[in-house]
């Protein structure tokens, strides 16, 4: 889609902030198409197919991880930016890259990560995956990371603590000034909590840790079940329960769509400028959004504290601390790369080297680290 055709509010290259190392202008594509071409190259992105989104990769092939996840996002965000006349390439590179600093073991080892760095300046996924398109990607000879658009960024840091925005120079000024980042991002984030919510439904029910009776509860699944069993009455299970999340990602969005254009109307939205200086822009009518919190408490209650999640986020965890606590005892345990980052701040070396772990490399470090095989002795 060419800039002539998009929003008057939208980020175009023409009013993007540009990169932190100039660069000369990409030929035959647009600046953020360069930055979702980088991500996709990266190292982080593909171990991200080897990443728990809910259920641990190696738990089965049919469950998402968090690769096919960053692809869902991509394609909603895509489909929502497009009816709102937003830079799609923007939004792609965004959805791609958002989980990029995510932990072995999903929400889990985060918060497990994050309990070890107390005192080190703790761990946030967001932050993280900043940190490595800022960073921690080595790829070019020019600079370190991957030298992102200013826009492509800000959409990457969903949110961030007072204290670290001012660590941050200006890509954390608008938690500092109160102000909103690009449509694009606000799109992209909504985006990404559609996809995961209505896909953890599905998994949920594929896995058996939640039954279609226990959802007859939740409104937003019941009312779009009951349409597919009365337009298709002998639908066999897995393609009515396939529908029926189809049915309810197409009303989250169709209500997303409509109630944003209504907020950019009533605010006056006529610039990038003024995105900023609105409130949130991107929102579910009062309606939608208090049908996505009941699901969400839903997801939270019978799938997230199911005791078999809640058993492998009890080893993710034990896994996480004592891989953190050797490395951090002892830096010689780690690869020559992050013993060289350990001379200056071993902590954060060692979070940036478990952090990148997929959840079977994890598993093999502390395997080598604390299993000793009869063989060995």
């Amino acid at each position: 889609m060419s800039s002539i055709e998009l929003a008057s509010y939208a980020v175009v290259e023409r009013n993007s902030r540009g990169r932190m190392v100039q660069e000369e202008a990409p030929n035959g594509r647009s600046e953020f198409q360069r930055d979702r071409d980088r991500i996709v190259h990266s190292t982080a992105f593909r171990r991200l197919e080897y990443k728990t989104q809910v259920f641990v990769n190696h738990e089965g092939d049919l469950f998402r991880t968090r690769l096919t996840h960053s692809i869902e996002v991509a394609q909603i965000g895509r489909s929502i930016a497009r009816r709102l006349n937003l830079n799609e390439d923007l939004v792609e590179a965004i959805a791609l890259a958002h989980d990029l600093g995510h932990t072995p073991y999903g929400h889990a080892g985060q918060d497990a990560l994050n309990s070890c760095m107390q005192g080190y300046g703790g761990f946030e996924h967001n932050l993280q995956s900043l940190r490595v398109v800022d960073c921690l990607e080595e790829r070019y000879a020019a600079f370190n990371g991957l030298n992102l658009t200013f826009e492509t960024r800000e959409g990457i840091l969903k949110h961030c603590s007072l204290s670290k925005a001012a660590e941050l120079g200006e890509v954390g000024a608008r938690f500092l000034n109160k102000q909103r980042p690009s449509l694009e991002a606000q799109i992209t984030n909504l985006a990404d909590e559609i996809a995961y919510n209505n896909h953890d439904v599905d998994d949920g029910l594929r896995s058996g840790l939640i039954t279609l009776e226990q959802l007859a509860e939740v409104r937003l699944f019941s009312s779009h079940l009951d349409k597919v069993k009365a337009m298709y009455p002998n639908l066999d299970g897995r393609r009515a329960i396939h529908e029926t999340v189809r049915g309810m990602i197409n009303t989250l969005v169709s209500d997303l769509i409509q109630q944003t254009e209504q907020n950019i109307q009533a605010a006056s939205i006529y610039s990038i400028d003024d995105v900023r200086a609105a409130p949130a822009l991107a929102a579910f009518s009062s309606e939608v959004l208090e049908q996505q919190r009941e699901l969400k408490t839903f997801l939270h209650k019978h799938l997230y504290r199911h005791y078999r999640v809640m058993r492998m986020s009890a080893k993710a965890h034990r896994i996480i601390k004592e891989l953190f606590m050797a490395f951090l005892s002892d830096n010689r345990l780690l690869p020559p790369q992050y013993q060289h980052q350990a001379e200056t701040d071993q902590a954060r070396a060692v979070a940036d080297y478990v952090a990148g772990m997929t959840d079977r490399y994890a598993i093999k470090e502390y395997r080598r680290l604390f299993v000793v095989k009869e063989e060995q002795v």
